[in-house]
């Protein structure tokens, strides 16, 4: 089931920077443990961690103290649970401290986390579960009920050998991580040394057919995408960032977990984002640097506007811009960045977006807009070419754009947007199939169509103008149209049923459905709505149903989701809630 030797052949090319072969490393750490350890020693007392629940109450940890924790909860893994190195372990919860001192253990031990999505419906996180071979699953207390029917219900996760509740009180009949812990010493000795290449993160990513694919990261592929995050940013030991998109993501890990830990920096992890607490908690911690998704750009502009309406300050109660002085700028990727957005935003704030682009496969970012950028610079590569930048390769990797052949294409020449370099993955997990087709060129093939400029500097400025995998990303996060189908055409009365991801101001895009009857069948909008909903999570299911009679196909017979994207046009502007 792994790549056979012409394919890692292939993916070894894909993992070269700049001639350095992916196994020259780049950075001075051995581990992630080890880098931990590193900084607990050097700056023990220093904040590290600055956690807010949903109620907005407020705990930190500075790199002694979480270090310490880190390290029973280490012991806990590899002599209570045997866990051991190559092992993996899965996650059912949110973002929280303790999840993120789950995650460190694993990687201290050398077991790799596969975290869990909870809008994902039980069908496809039992999936998961299987696929990834996870023997321990680490559930937060209120997931409890839904992580048993998931492993013990009708279609039994094997694997999964024990359930671990953390957080909130202890459970009869459950181990629970914070009372086992306390009971293990607050240093930590792994029985087998932990490489850089050892396994890490296994994420899954939605394909456009089959089932999700698993994305294998491996310890130095954090590493060196934390590297170069933050020397493109410029980020320091004195600087902080804060974490409000989800931690079972790569983006909330990588973003504002794993890259002020490598900078020697702190960080703010919310349990979310609100638009009523955000600029608040930026100025009581001093933040620099946020990560965010356009729809949180969205809903930040909206607050504003609210606000200006009612003649309220836009920052919150008592709040003014200069009470944000420490605030440098925000990084933005994951979902579909509109133009008009962005400058609204830009105008409106008066801070930077720093536009970006990376996937699950190359870890995290792989470019960004340059810092050194004029205003002027940067108003120009947002706005002017109907797309915004998404800027210039990091470090750690380089990007092209292939045609179909391998041919590599020059400046304004559209085709796929390819990556090679230090934060590619290992591979996709039991998928050789995948692996053969996404590395042929000796690239990682992204799937995204784009184009790129030069800038007065000479410098690559890439675009993302669509994508050549038709998958819908809502809000960052990716839903293949082939499952939302299969669930619509098993209502009796539909023919065909497409799901088109469809332009909307607050997710990117949003999920439609485009249906085509049977010849004499009637059918509602609400009916397809509530059968959906019944079948799957509200962020997976249409939001809006149009019925038609025709489908553009190609020469081929396929489906042309794409050109059905503009019968959705009067819903761009449409929040849709549960």
């Amino acid at each position: 089931m792994h790549p056979d030797e012409q394919t890692l052949a292939k993916i070894r090319q894909a993992r070269t920077y700049q001639g350095t072969p992916p196994d020259a490393y780049l950075v001075p750490y051995q581990s992630v443990g080890d880098l931990l350890d590193r900084r607990a020693a050097e700056s023990a007392h220093k904040v590290w961690l600055i956690h807010y629940d949903a109620d907005g109450n407020r705990e930190e940890y500075t790199y002694a103290q979480f270090n310490r924790l880190v390290n029973q909860a280490a012991n806990f893994l590899q002599n209570d649970l045997g866990i051991k190195r190559g092992d993996r372990v899965a996650t059912i919860g949110y973002n929280h401290a303790e999840t993120v001192i789950i995650y460190f253990a694993a990687w201290k031990v050398g077991a790799t986390v596969a975290p869990q999505n909870v809008a994902e419906d039980n069908e496809r996180i039992g999936f998961i579960l299987t696929n990834s071979e996870a023997g321990v699953l680490f559930a937060r207390e209120e997931y409890l009920d839904r992580a048993e029917l998931i492993v013990h219900g009708d279609d039994p996760v094997e694997g999964i050998r024990e359930i671990i509740t953390y957080s909130g009180e202890p459970v009869e009949g459950y181990r629970h991580l914070a009372t086992e812990i306390a009971n293990h010493p607050e240093g930590f000795t792994p029985t087998q040394a932990i490489e850089l290449d050892d396994e890490a993160l296994l994420v899954y990513t939605s394909g456009t057919t089959g089932p999700p694919k698993g994305v294998v990261l491996m310890q130095y592929n954090m590493l060196a995408d934390a590297m170069g995050i933050a020397q493109w940013h410029g980020l320091t030991s004195d600087q902080r960032t804060m974490c409000v998109l989800p931690i079972h993501h790569v983006n909330g890990i990588m973003v504002t977990i794993i890259t002020p830990l490598y900078a020697g920096a702190s960080t703010v992890l919310n349990r979310g984002y609100s638009s009523s607490s955000f600029w608040q908690r930026i100025a009581a911690e001093n933040v620099q640097i946020v990560s965010v998704v356009p729809t949180l750009l969205q809903y930040s502009l909206e607050y504003a506007q609210a606000a200006q309406a009612e003649d309220r300050s836009i920052w919150g109660e008592g709040l003014t811009k200069e009470d944000m002085t420490g605030f440098r700028h925000f990084i933005c990727g994951a979902g579909t960045l509109a133009v008009n957005l962005a400058v609204s935003f830009e105008e409106t704030f008066g801070f930077p977006i720093q536009h970006g682009y990376g996937l699950s496969e190359t870890t995290c970012y792989s470019c960004f807009l340059p810092l050194d950028q004029s205003p002027q610079e940067h108003t120009h590569w947002l706005k002017d070419y109907g797309y915004p930048a998404i800027g210039a390769p990091i470090r750690p990797n380089e990007m092209a754009i292939f045609g179909p052949d391998g041919t590599e294409l020059g400046p304004g020449e559209r085709g796929e947007i390819c990556i090679r370099g230090h934060n590619v993955m290992k591979y996709y997990f039991h998928r050789p199939d995948a692996n053969a087709e996404t590395f042929k060129f000796g690239w990682f093939r992204s799937g995204d169509e784009g184009f790129y400029e030069l800038d007065e500097q000479g410098r690559r400025i890439f675009f993302i103008t669509g994508r050549i995998k038709e998958l819908i990303n809502r809000g960052g996060v990716k839903f293949s149209p082939f499952d939302i189908e299969e669930v619509m055409l098993e209502l009796p009365e539909v023919n065909t049923a497409l799901a088109i991801g469809f332009e909307n101001d607050y997710y990117g895009e949003e999920v439609g459905a485009y249906i085509v009857l049977n010849e004499g069948q009637t059918l509602t909008e609400e009916a397809v709505l509530a059968h959906c909903r019944d079948r799957m999570t509200f962020e997976k299911s249409p939001k809006v149903v149009v019925f038609g009679e025709d489908i553009p196909v190609t020469s081929t017979g396929k489906f042309q989701r794409l050109k059905l994207r503009d019968r959705f046009t009067d819903y761009r502007h449409t929040q849709f809630r549960p």
